[in-house]
């Protein structure tokens, strides 16, 4: 009996008409053989060779490596129990860590520990190019190979982005002994958990901050990856292997023609809500707004309200008064300023001469600006979400949320890019919040979070 590598899963070929067929395959009519998904694939050897049937493994097609790593660092304790519980736990698992905590550092342990060759799935182009450059400086270029944004080089060692994996792991997926998921709760949306099924890799690490989705596909991850073998906190780090942080919510209010035009905004939402007996505290509850709101004119003047109320209070002008005086107040910090829109962002940088990075920042401007404000050119810089996640700003102090999502993953991930350590560094993080509106209600969702308690 053969079991072989097809399109992302294995089929079993040649099958004695006397074996029992394990419980993972099922028969598939199109070929007359059965089959399995290809993540199945460690389970299918285990299950093979615990009951003595014999078999000829044509699967795997990765390879034995001899890497040292050339950055020779002591991990701190709490990398070393990391990767201890991951091994524990047969090479399978999630770890949780803060940002700034040197995940990346644990997923070189754990490249140099397996030894085999190695996928890293990354949510962002700039983060892949990060990725290939550290690997690049810890086991040599020549070792390191990139799938996606124009390239096609598959390596001992591969960087790719959740996209690409997903197009091509059906062709790949038989290459990798080890597969790493950094900012892994991208992992089990619809499409990317394609891009785990489809790949046999034995060795599966999964790396994140903030693990828990809004929409509970979380729990797929078990399945998929592996459980939760070791979590940390930004409280249980903080002081000694991150830097020391304070939160402080500011209050503003709106101007009186603002609180005019906001409460006729709010009454005619609540008015559609009440005569649909809808309610917004929840993801369904949201979709079932949405659908009711573009169903009628009473309806789409609702959702219309609702974009107006929004605006008002996250982008109120006395906002903009509470930024010109903490940028005073941190003239010589270095602050990054967080909004929920990029018309924020732009209204931001023409008052106050700040560069702005947004989603249609080119490559090499958003690199530059980055660079700059690391160097100290820039004291300031104003995003709405590209930075919340994948981007190393190691000097940054000093985070102003003027506006955002009620998502916990969001508010703990903008606080994390303030948190690298440095010698001396106490970084804040100022939450300025519309006093008398819906945002008040954002502000307690997103800070349900115990780094915010």
């Amino acid at each position: 009996m053969k079991l072989l590598f097809d399109k992302g899963t294995l089929i079993l070929d040649e099958v004695p008409a006397s074996l029992s067929i394990p419980p993972e395959f099922i028969f598939d009519n199109r070929v007359d053989k059965y089959r399995t998904p290809g993540y199945r694939y460690r389970w299918v050897v285990e299950y093979f060779k615990k009951n003595r049937i014999s078999f000829e493994d044509r699967v795997p097609a990765y390879q034995k490596l001899q890497l040292t790593s050339r950055l020779q660092f002591d991990p701190h304790p709490f990398q070393r129990e990391a990767i201890e519980a991951w091994q524990a736990n047969k090479f399978l698992g999630i770890i949780e860590l803060p940002t700034g905590a040197g995940k990346s550092y644990v997923a070189q342990m754990a490249i140099e520990l397996t030894q085999r060759s190695t996928l890293v799935v990354v949510p962002t182009l700039d983060l892949m190019n990060q990725w290939y450059d550290l690997l690049s400086a810890t086991f040599g270029g020549n070792q390191v190979g990139l799938l996606g944004g124009g390239y096609y080089e598959l390596n001992s060692l591969t960087v790719t982005t959740y996209d690409s994996a997903t197009n091509h792991m059906e062709r790949i997926g038989h290459r990798w002994g080890l597969i790493i998921f950094d900012e892994c709760h991208h992992l089990p949306g619809p499409m990317y958990a394609h891009a785990a099924e489809m790949c046999i890799a034995p060795y599966r690490l999964a790396l994140t901050a903030t693990l828990e989705r809004a929409d509970g596909r979380h729990v797929l991850l078990e399945d998929l990856v592996g459980p939760v073998v070791y979590r940390k906190g930004i409280k249980d780090l903080a002081g000694e292997y991150l830097s020391d942080y304070e939160v402080r919510k500011i209050r503003v209010r709106l101007s009186s023609e603002e609180q005019v035009e906001y409460n006729t905004a709010r009454q005619e939402i609540d008015s559609f809500i009440r005569e649909h007996s809808l309610s917004l505290s929840s993801i369904e509850g949201w979709k079932q707004f949405i659908i009711h709101s573009s169903r009628t004119p009473e309806g789409r003047r609702a959702m219309l309200a609702y974009q107006t109320s929004r605006k008002i209070s996250m982008g109120t002008s006395s906002k903009l008064r509470a930024l010109e005086s903490l940028l005073k107040q941190h003239a010589r910090d270095r602050v990054i300023i967080f909004t929920a829109d990029n018309e924020t962002v732009y209204t931001i940088s023409q008052t106050f001469l700040i560069p702005a990075i947004t989603h249609q920042t080119d490559t090499k401007e958003r690199k530059a600006i980055l660079e700059a404000f690391n160097r100290g050119d820039y004291s300031v810089l104003v995003t709405s979400k590209v930075l919340n996640e994948g981007v190393n700003v190691p000097e940054a102090n000093v985070a102003i949320i003027l506006s955002g999502s009620g998502s916990v993953r969001e508010h703990v991930q903008r606080l994390g890019r303030i948190l690298r350590r440095r010698e001396g560094k106490h970084a804040i993080l100022y939450e300025v919040v519309t006093k008398g509106t819906v945002e008040e209600h954002i502000s307690q969702r997103r800070s349900k979070h115990d780094a915010y308690q």
